[in-house]
């Protein structure tokens, strides 16, 4: 969507695509308050959880992290893109976020040089690295085992990594596996994402237009009908209202209201509209 379309409706860039600024993503008191344990968590290592279904806020919440450490001086911050690797293509991955170069056919000397990485930085600066990894449920069991005995030392008694885990409902399934208990039983701060309540959704809304330029883009009574039926997923909501913003780009509106949804979404108007083609056709 171009920036000479978005000017017609007043807006720096569109609210309801993924890829908005961060400093304008949504920050919600529980998010808030999980950025703020993770700062602490990063003097002590250990594993942290965020976990809740599709469409919840939990790669939103990564990106509001990452944010948040990156604020802080001397946090080193890597994230892991490809958590489906087996334990060759993890070690790889991990000697490129930290800049050390591995041999990964030798694994023992991957292991050791990975830590002795983590152990000088805790030394210098007295924070653990962190290494966020999103879709953690898509990780086999025998990296996610690595990845506990690599980040811990002197009989797991000196944490060395901060490690933040992000996943789906399948995730808690996966740490409950017999081989992954030790895992389980480690995690400290969690941050459990549920489906969000319509006023929760109509304040997303509101924040997103405001943050993007043009508060009254949208009509209160619109903002209400899209709270309520989106089934509490910010991922419906943002993608309902991404398709009114299209066709009132479309149609030059200076404001999105009721009507416009109820011609685009509204049951009646499609199955009118399909009655109408098959009268044409016939």
């Amino acid at each position: 969507m171009s920036r000479k379309l978005l000017a017609v409706c007043g807006l720096k860039w569109n609210p309801f695509t993924p890829d908005i600024p961060d400093d304008a993503l949504w920050r919600t008191p529980e998010v808030e308050h999980f950025c703020w344990r993770i700062e602490q968590q990063v003097r002590d290592g250990g594993f942290a959880l965020i976990t809740g279904e599709s469409g919840t806020g939990k790669s939103i919440t990564l990106r509001l992290l990452a944010r948040h450490l990156a604020g802080m001086p001397d946090i080193t911050t890597g994230v892991l893109t490809r958590p489906q690797s087996r334990i060759a293509d993890f070690y790889r991955e991990l000697g490129e976020i930290f800049g050390v170069p591995l041999k990964v056919h030798y694994r023992w000397a991957s292991f050791k040089d990975l830590r002795a990485k983590w152990e000088n930085h805790l030394e210098t600066t007295l924070l653990r690295p962190v290494l966020l990894i999103d879709e953690t449920q898509e990780m086999a069991p025998e990296v996610l085992s690595e990845l506990r005995l690599l980040s811990s030392a002197h009989f797991d008694s000196r944490r060395i990594l901060t490690v933040v885990l992000s996943g789906d409902g399948r995730l808690p399934e996966l740490l409950r596996l017999p081989e992954l208990l030790p895992l389980g039983t480690r995690i400290g701060p969690r941050l459990t994402l549920d489906y969000a309540t319509p006023k929760q959704l109509s304040e997303l809304i509101v924040h997103l237009l405001k943050q993007a330029g043009n508060p009254r883009l949208m009509t209160p009574t619109l903002i209400t009908t899209l709270s309520e039926h989106a089934a509490g997923n910010y991922r419906v909501l943002c993608n309902t209202a991404a398709e009114l913003l299209t066709e009132g780009l479309r149609r030059e509106v200076s404001q999105l209201d009721e009507k416009l949804y109820l011609e685009i979404f509204a049951p009646s108007s499609r199955l009118r509209g399909r009655n109408d083609a098959r009268k044409v056709a016939g």
